[in-house]
């Protein structure tokens, strides 16, 4: 029988319509939360909504001017929605560069600062942000990325001394490469950047620094984000989870 501990809690996930958020969705409705999927993508996010009898929330993220007054009535924050770039440093767009900090630290503390008031007021809240192995650990041709995700550590553990005294917890999940639509779009570029076949970005590029030879799953970084939410995390602030098979023990 299903826990249903988070019953009567509202979560907002962003990227929700796909790969760790969907997955993050799931966890949570199943465990009683109402959840919204927050998604650039309408299709996937009304499916998903659908699925789980949750709310779809279409957003463009990246827009975030748009985001400066929002005001967010949800127990539960899941910053996931995210993109990649692979390209070295003097190849790279400057408006990627710029999109990709937008969307991934920007929209991010812009969620955060939308959802604190109502949580203060509650005295209870949970900020889950799904980093990276990339948020502590650096690799070539992910400037963007890389740079958004260590911006993201930072910005969570601000939230982490703030919200404390509230009773809002901050933390960041930091798995190594995720079966994901998004590790999948990577495959080719690697293989140009890294002059090697397709068929051997994985185990070269993305299994080449972790001992456990394996890509992580969705519903494991799931599972530890609905952990984070639960009543048995109320003392984990501030800190990144690692799930990343031994990548950064090196």
């Amino acid at each position: 029988m299903t826990e249903q501990d988070l019953e009567g809690r509202r979560v907002l996930v962003t990227g929700g319509g796909s790969g760790i958020g969907l997955a993050c969705a799931r966890e949570f409705a199943r465990r009683g939360a109402h959840v919204t999927i927050a998604d650039l993508n309408a299709d996937a996010a009304q499916t998903a909504a659908s699925e789980i009898s949750g709310e779809a929330w279409v957003v463009d993220l990246a827009d975030t001017a748009a985001l400066d007054d929002l005001v967010l009535d949800v127990d539960i924050l899941v910053n996931n929605a995210g993109i990649q770039k692979v390209a070295p440093i003097h190849e790279f767009e400057p408006d990627m560069f710029r999109l990709i900090l937008r969307l991934m630290l920007e929209s991010p503390f812009l969620l955060i600062r939308a959802a604190l008031p109502g949580m203060y007021e509650r005295g209870w809240g949970r900020i889950i942000n799904i980093s990276s192995a990339h948020g502590l650990r650096a690799s070539a041709f992910k400037s963007a990325y890389v740079a958004a995700k260590h911006g993201l550590e930072g910005l969570s553990k601000v939230t982490a001394l703030e919200g404390g005294s509230h009773g809002v917890t901050s933390n960041c999940i930091n798995p190594a490469y995720v079966r994901t639509p998004l590790v999948e779009k990577q495959i080719a570029d690697q293989a140009r950047i890294h002059g090697i076949p397709e068929s051997e970005v994985v185990e070269k590029v993305m299994l080449g620094e972790i001992a456990v030879k394996r890509l992580v799953e969705a519903d494991e970084v799931a599972s530890l984000a609905g952990w984070l939410a639960s009543e048995k995390a109320g003392m984990v602030t501030g800190a990144s989870y690692t799930m990343d098979g031994g990548w950064t023990a090196r």
